[in-house]
């Protein structure tokens, strides 16, 4: 059973602008690239070895993945505000205790409730799209909203790189605390609700019902494995394209900052692709053609990384395209998994979401580990990610054309 809309009216004050959306979906993703290039910074600050220091990076990961599974069913059932409200001050107080941790054991402790608290921007923001827009409006809007957040986890590495430079790494999560702040005061004010089909009920059945729905679903995991892979080519290289910069080669965190500009305005391409051609293409077919482009870029970079050698173009130019392929898969791919059941968009969303992150930070911690072995892991890492992710993608998309047609095939057998 659910809950009926309440009125013509409430479905209007229930939409919130584009740049709230914006707002609750960048939050999560712009703490975690600030720290990325102060991590060789928090290394000698800790003494502590890099393995550790990366734990802020990988937990936080985790972090994402984890929260996903409950703020997704949750909001089916009690609805997006109250849910996303909750998680917007815990940002802000995991924030003030990065900030005055005193060991790297409090920072990690930190890092994991503040990505916890941070992600509920990230799975709210596709649900309320989802609420309010079609499948392929939505894998439009999402594009869209990408484009614009983009340019905070773009900015947010060179940022962070000139904070460490100026004063402190504590600098970023100064930062941090004032934007979470302003976050919550704007989302108290102007967030309307907009789930108006929760589920009724008390206890654990209604809050698991999405996911049982959602098991028994193929193509759901196909495009959540689809996901997973190709955004594990981006956390690869985010895990090792740090040690790269600032070990191998001798380059300074802010140098690092500025390169990845060029990788985020690859993913903000891929975004606006997105937007502009969802609607018109269908969300299958970007999605595909994203997986693809991710794929061919990492395979790139691995052929230029064994023949010419390490140089920051050849590092971050073929990784520019493969995150513009990213930007294809992600809206697309999120649109499709919450439009496979509207009335289970906050449990697609968080699932996907809980899985893709989960597969991202195991492919961040293979890359510090492979890449004590080997300097082009993050490479090899990355085509096998890749051409995984467009395998599965192959076989949805064929499944996908196989249900269209069976309808037809149907209507042409005699009747019995």
């Amino acid at each position: 059973m659910t809950q009926s809309a309440a009125g013509p009216g409430a479905a209007v004050a229930s939409k919130p602008s584009l740049l709230m959306l914006v707002a609750i979906s960048a939050i999560g993703p712009l703490s975690l690239n600030i720290l990325v290039p102060s991590m060789p910074g928090i290394q000698r600050h800790f003494a502590v070895d890099y393995a550790t220091v990366q734990l802020t990076l990988t937990l936080y990961l985790i972090g994402m993945a984890g929260c996903q599974i409950f703020y997704g069913p949750l909001s089916d059932r009690f609805g997006r505000r109250p849910v996303l409200l909750g998680g917007l001050c815990l940002y802000v107080v995991a924030c003030i205790a990065a900030a005055a941790a005193p060991s790297i054991d409090v920072l990690i402790v930190a890092r994991l409730a503040q990505a916890i608290g941070g992600t509920a921007g990230v799975v709210l923001s596709r649900a309320i799209v989802r609420d309010l827009y079609g499948r392929d409006k939505s894998a439009s809007v999402i594009g869209y909203i990408s484009v614009a957040w983009a340019v905070a986890p773009m900015l947010a590495p060179s940022v962070g790189g000139l904070l460490e430079t100026l004063g402190s790494w504590r600098y970023s999560f100064l930062l941090l605390i004032v934007l979470g702040s302003l976050v919550l005061l704007a989302c108290v004010k102007w967030l309307h609700e907009t789930n108006h089909q929760r589920s009724e009920g008390v206890g654990l059945a209604p809050l698991l019902e999405g996911y049982r729905w959602l098991g028994r679903h193929p193509r759901f995991w196909l495009y959540t494995v689809t996901l997973g892979f190709t955004s594990s080519v981006f956390f690869s290289f985010l895990g090792g394209a740090p040690y790269l910069m600032v070990e191998v080669m001798d380059r300074s965190p802010l140098e690092y900052g500025l390169w990845f500009i060029i990788v985020s305005a690859g993913w903000m391409a891929g975004n606006f692709l997105s937007g502009r051609y969802s609607e018109r293409l269908g969300a299958d077919r970007l999605l595909l053609a994203g997986a693809l482009l991710t794929a061919a870029a990492s395979l790139v970079g691995l052929l230029l990384g064994a023949t010419v050698g390490l140089l920051p173009w050849l590092i971050f130019l073929p990784m520019t395209f493969a995150a513009m392929g990213n930007g294809m898969t992600m809206p697309n791919g999120f649109a499709a998994v919450v439009s496979l059941n509207p009335r289970f968009a906050g449990a697609a969303a968080g699932l996907a979401g809980c899985l893709q992150i989960g597969m991202g930070a195991v492919a961040i911690q293979a890359v510090g580990i492979l890449q004590q072995h080997h300097t082009l892991a993050m490479y090899g890492l990355m085509v096998f990610c890749g051409v995984v992710a467009t395998a599965f993608q192959l076989i949805n998309d064929r499944l996908r054309r196989a249900g269209r047609s069976a309808p037809a095939r149907a209507k042409e057998q005699p009747a019995e």
